[in-house]
């Protein structure tokens, strides 16, 4: 009797040690936020769809397609209304790589000084922002059709420092022009979206003067592990956010509350593998998503015309 109870026991605390660690690893993984949010999802109608960008509908049309010539991994993406172009970068032999809307390198320009370059995001003809991660620099440049270098030291810079924390810095970047704001995410720990204001400066006439905003209760709000890139749609005046090891993209509206997602899950959003690192991504004018993922794989998602 007294074996039969003990044996009682010890079925009854493993039980209750692997509930208590499913319950820290759906924490950890934000996994109870995330079925909360696809309920509320599923439920919403109305003007909640209306205003929304509807990620949920959108579907893969070119999936894992390989950027043929590139050595190094690519990481952040961003398009290019006055070129219809893609830009991204490298960040081991450190380029700036002009892109087709098709996923193929037009031309490549080395960056000297840049550190670890981590996102690049278009501001207006010819201008950009590129982030050195580790050392949470925003570095301003100019690109022109006979642009092949870039030197940090002869450009506009603004360091931060935000949160450091080695690697875990400066991911994506997102512009919006109308607002001139430039929304930059920090990977994690703490994973943030700071709105900057006043960089890069549009008229060098004006006073250089920078505020940086900082919406701890809204990032609280992501369901997410990580932060690898944003995008800003200009339509909507939405944010969207891709975070690589929840394999999502989240769209936030201009409250900063998530209301749709796109899963990178194989099975996903006519996805036949899983996206194995997403790092980058864009919109074009037309609603187009682009997405690029390391090892250098280009993916281009479409909604399906009404």
């Amino acid at each position: 009797m007294r074996i039969h109870l003990t044996l009682k026991h010890l079925l009854l605390s493993i039980v209750l040690l692997a509930l208590l660690l499913l319950g820290l690893v759906a924490q950890e993984y934000r996994l109870f936020e995330r079925a909360w949010f696809n309920v509320q999802q599923w439920q919403q109608t109305g003007q909640w769809q209306e205003d929304s960008m509807s990620l949920t509908d959108y579907q893969v049309e070119i999936e894992a397609k390989p950027i043929a010539g590139l050595d190094d991994d690519v990481s952040a993406l961003t398009y290019d209304p006055d070129r219809n172009s893609l830009f991204t970068v490298t960040n081991q032999k450190s380029q700036l790589i002009e892109l087709s809307l098709d996923g193929e390198i037009l031309r490549r320009i080395d960056l000297d000084g840049f550190g670890d370059a981590e996102a690049v995001e278009y501001i207006s003809m010819g201008l950009y922002v590129i982030t050195d991660e580790r050392q949470q620099r925003l570095i301003k440049v100019r690109v022109d059709d006979s642009t092949t270098t870039l030197h940090a030291d002869q450009a506009q810079q603004l360091s931060l420092a935000l949160g450091r924390n080695g690697n875990k810095g400066f991911e994506g970047l997102a512009y919006d022009s109308v607002g001139q704001r430039l929304f930059v995410a920090k990977e994690r720990d703490p994973m943030r979206i700071y709105e900057i204001h006043g960089f890069p400066q549009r008229d060098p006439q004006q006073p250089f003067a920078v505020h940086v905003l900082d919406d701890q209760q809204r990032d609280a709000g992501l369901f997410v592990r990580d932060l690898s890139s944003l995008q800003f749609d200009e339509r909507s005046g939405h944010l969207l956010a891709l975070s690589d090891e929840s394999r999502l993209v989240l769209e936030l509206n201009v409250d900063g509350q998530p209301i749709s997602s796109l899963s990178l899950l194989g099975g996903r959003n006519g996805l036949k593998r899983s996206v194995p690192q997403g790092e980058g991504i864009a919109m074009d004018n037309q609603g187009t998503l682009y997405l690029v993922s390391e090892p250098n794989l280009f993916y281009r998602f479409k909604k399906p015309l009404d």
